[in-house]
């Protein structure tokens, strides 16, 4: 089986974490490619930066036609449905099936993701997915997602404050990390707060290996074709 992992932004360094992380979750006969943008925004914080990338994400996919299912590894879910209409192969994004994961393990969720100017678009596709009811807060952690590439633990201690409110507070039984640059905080977080802490990247691979597994394409019937 071949996978697409993509980075819709430019960053090497994230794409670099991303691929680690998908090929611990992937089974070990799944190929990753792991490829990010050559052109847009280095990182995708907001509208302005989701409807910029998109040109670059279908460069990528369209240069790995042959890929068995494509993750778009941004925690918007950015361009999604437009890698959908141009590909029968499963196409999933890391903030679907984080979202998705969570609600088969806890009766209710939060979110601990980036900046503020995120939160409108990430409750939206909570909306969109049915999935609204079962998430009690979206919360920023007001951390820009190139500095998640920086490893510094104040940037750390940032996020765990804000899972501490999100159990507190929001009485949250499990938490989604919305960034795919936080995906190799998982297990360290799990660890420290005893609760299931969420990671898309390496919840997307899996539901894609399983669909291939299951011989299940895009539908092309009228929203995809």
């Amino acid at each position: 089986m071949k996978l697409l992992v993509v980075n819709p932004n430019t960053s090497s360094s994230m794409t670099r974490k991303i691929e680690d992380a998908a090929r611990a979750a992937a089974h070990p006969e799944t190929k990753i490619i792991a490829a990010n943008s050559q052109n847009g925004p280095a990182s995708i914080q907001g509208y302005l930066d989701v409807s910029t990338c998109i040109p670059g994400l279908l460069d990528v996919v369209n240069a790995h036609q042959d890929a068995d299912a494509i993750v778009v590894a941004c925690f918007d879910d950015t361009g999604v449905d437009a890698v959908r209409c141009v590909t029968s192969a499963p196409v999933i994004g890391v903030g679907e099936a984080a979202y998705h994961a969570a609600s088969m393990i806890s009766p209710k969720f939060s979110v601990i993701t980036t900046l503020s100017r995120s939160l409108a678009g990430l409750e939206a596709n909570l909306l969109r997915y049915g999935l609204d009811r079962r998430c009690v807060r979206v919360r920023a952690s007001d951390v820009p997602v190139l500095k998640l590439e920086e490893n510094d633990p104040a940037t750390i201690d940032k996020i765990r404050s804000e899972i501490r409110a999100a159990i507190d507070e929001d009485r949250a039984e499990a938490i989604v990390l919305g960034c795919a640059g936080m995906t190799d905080l998982m297990s360290l977080l799990s660890q420290e707060f005893n609760l299931p802490v969420v990671d898309g990247v390496a919840c997307a691979v899996t539901f894609a290996e399983a669909l291939v597994k299951a011989k299940l394409t895009t539908s092309k019937l009228c929203s995809y074709a």
